[in-house]
C-alpha cells in the first residue's frame, strides 16, 4: 500500500528561519494598490489619534490616562479609581469575548488593519526603508556590497532615524502612563533631577527600537500570542486573506496560442498543438510576486498560515497581475474555505450566534454598570465588634464607619443626613472637605430613639449630600435591643 504523503509540509517550517535555525532576513516587495492605500489612510488617522490624543485635555484632565503606578485611569476624561476594578475586569472580559468573536468571523483583520505593530513597520518604519534603500531587491543588493561610502550613509541614515522614531513614540506612549506634562518635565528639566524617569525613556526608546530594527515581523510569528491563538479560533467560514485554489489551479505560464492558419496535419505534430492538448491552466500564471510582497516571507497559496498577518498586500500584487492578462480580480481575496469551496460565504454558525448572545450580554452588563456609577462612591459600616450604647433613657447608639472616595477633580463638603425620623446623626469630629480623586475616612455615631426601633435589627437609609445637593444615598442596619 502506497503511504499517504504530507501535502502540508510548510507548515513544517517558517520562511523567516532555514534548515540550520538561522534568520533569513525578509526583503519585501514594495506593495501597492487600492487595499495599500485605503490602509495607509487608516494608518495615518490612528497614527494622528495616537500622537494627538496625550495633548487633549478634558477640565484640565487628561482624555486618556492609564497611571498603572498610581492606580488612576482616566477614559474619555472620566476618573476611574481601584474602587472601580470590577467595571476593569468586565471589560477585559467583554473585550477577550469580542476578539474572539471577530476573529471567528473576520479572521485577523486586526493585525492587518489596525495592529499598531503592523502599522508602525509597514507604514512608518519599512516606508523610511523603501526611501532610503529601495524596494526590497535593491535592499538586498545593498545588503551584500561592500561597505563604501554610500553604503554607510544610508545604513546609518536609516538606524538614526529609526531611533529617533522610536524616541518619539516611547515618549508618547509614557504619557499615556504618567501623563504629558510629566513627560515634559523629565524631558526638559536636568537628568540629575529626574534620573528614573530618564532610565524609563531609554529603556522605553531601546525596546521600541529593538523591536522595529531587528524583530521586525519575528514580533508577529514567534512573540504574539493572538497569532497562536489564530489556529484555535478560525474555522472554514472564517473570512481570511485566501487564494482560491479552485480557480487558481493548476497553475502555469500563459501559454502561447496556436496559429489558426496552421494546418491540421501539420499542428497535429508542432509544440503549440501538443501544448494545446494539456489540460486548461488555471488563472495562477505562477508569478510568484504575492511571495515577493508578502512582510512575513509566506506563500498565500498554500493556505492560511499563522505568519499572515492579513496585511492585504498579496491581494493587491495579484490584482494587478490579474488586470494586466486581462483576467478577473480576487484570485487572492478575502474569503473563507467554505466560500471558495462552495461559492457561498456563510458567517452566522452556531459558535457565531453563541459568541454574539454572550458578547451582548456583556455589553448590556458593562453598559449599567457605567451609567449606574456614581461619582462619589459612599461605604458605611457599623463599627466590628460593638453593641450599642445607652446614651439616656430615650436613646440608644450604634458607632459606625464611613469612607468617601471622589472620582471628581473637585473638592467639595459633605453632609450625612439620616432619613428615618426618631434618629440623629453624632460625627466623631467634622467630616474634612474630600479632596481631588483621593479617599477620606472616618466615624459617627447613629442616635435613635428605643421606641421606634423596630427589634434587634432596623434599616437605616443615609444620604449624603453637598451643599444641600444629593449625591448617594447608602442603606445600612441599627442594632437595638430585642424586643
Amino acid at each position: 500500500m502506497k503511504p499517504i504523503q504530507d501535502s502540508e509540509a510548510y507548515r513544517d517550517k517558517i520562511a523567516t528561519v532555514d534548515e540550520t535555525g538561522k534568520r533569513l532576513w525578509i526583503f519585501p516587495k514594495k506593495p501597492k494598490g487600492r487595499y495599500y492605500n485605503v490602509r495607509t489612510i487608516v494608518s495615518i488617522v490612528l497614527l494622528a489619534f495616537l500622537f494627538i490624543t496625550p495633548f487633549i485635555k478634558v477640565n484640565g484632565e487628561p482624555f486618556l490616562l492609564f497611571n498603572i503606578l498610581e492606580r488612576k485611569f482616566i477614559l474619555f476624561g472620566l476618573l476611574f479609581m481601584p474602587q472601580d476594578f470590577h467595571l476593569f475586569v468586565l471589560a477585559m472580559l467583554t473585550l477577550i469575548v469580542f476578539i474572539i468573536l471577530f476573529t471567528v468571523v473576520y479572521g485577523r483583520l486586526f493585525c492587518g488593519w489596525i495592529c499598531p505593530q503592523t502599522i508602525f513597520m509597514e507604514m512608518v518604519f519599512r516606508k523610511i526603508e523603501y526611501w532610503i534603500e529601495g524596494d526590497g531587491n535593491a535592499q538586498k543588493r545593498l545588503n551584500k556590497a561592500p561597505w563604501t561610502t554610500d553604503k554607510i550613509i544610508k545604513k546609518v541614515s536609516k538606524q538614526a532615524i529609526f531611533f529617533a522614531i522610536a524616541v518619539l513614540i516611547s515618549n508618547t506612549f509614557l504619557a499615556y502612563i504618567i501623563g504629558i506634562d510629566e513627560v515634559k518635565r523629565i524631558a526638559t528639566e536636568p537628568v540629575s533631577q529626574n534620573w528614573q524617569g530618564f532610565i524609563a525613556m531609554i529603556l522605553f526608546s531601546g525596546a521600541f527600537y529593538f523591536v522595529f530594527s531587528y524583530m521586525r515581523e519575528q514580533v508577529c510569528i514567534a512573540v504574539c500570542p493572538y497569532g497562536r491563538l489564530q489556529g484555535v479560533m478560525l474555522d472554514k467560514n472564517s473570512i481570511v486573506i485566501a487564494y482560491d485554489h479552485i480557480r487558481g489551479e493548476p497553475r502555469g505560464k500563459i501559454r502561447k496560442q496556436k496559429n489558426k492558419k496552421t494546418s491540421t496535419a501539420k499542428a497535429a505534430t508542432t509544440p503549440e498543438s501538443a501544448v494545446d492538448m494539456l489540460p486548461p491552466l488555471g488563472d495562477c500564471i505562477d508569478c510568484k510576486l504575492c511571495v515577493q510582497v508578502c512582510p512575513t516571507g509566506i506563500d498565500i497559496r498554500d493556505g492560511t498560515q499563522l505568519e499572515c498577518v492579513n496585511c492585504t498586500a498579496c491581494i493587491d500584487a495579484c490584482d494587478e497581475v490579474m488586470d494586466k492578462i486581462d483576467r478577473p480580480r480576487g484570485l487572492i481575496r478575502y474569503d473563507s474555505f467554505a466560500g471558495i469551496e462552495t461559492g457561498k460565504k456563510k458567517l452566522f454558525t452556531p459558535r457565531v450566534i453563541g459568541y454574539t448572545i454572550v458578547l451582548g450580554v456583556l455589553l448590556i452588563v458593562n453598559a449599567f454598570l457605567l451609567t449606574s456609577r456614581t461619582n462619589v462612591e459612599v461605604l458605611i459600616l457599623r463599627t466590628p465588634g460593638m453593641l450599642y450604647q445607652e446614651v439616656d433613657d430615650t436613646y440608644l447608639s450604634n458607632l459606625y464607619n464611613y469612607q468617601i472616595i471622589n472620582k471628581t477633580k473637585d473638592e467639595f463638603p459633605i453632609e450625612l443626613r439620616l432619613v428615618e425620623e426618631g434618629g440623629r446623626i453624632r460625627t466623631v469630629g467634622e467630616i474634612p472637605n474630600t479632596k481631588a480623586a483621593d479617599v477620606i475616612e472616618g466615624a459617627f455615631f447613629i442616635e435613635m430613639d428605643r421606641n421606634v426601633l423596630e427589634g434587634r435589627k432596623t434599616r437605616l437609609t443615609i444620604e449624603v449630600y453637598s451643599e444641600d445637593k444629593l449625591i448617594n444615598r447608602v442603606k445600612t442596619n441599627f442594632l437595638g435591643p430585642v424586643k
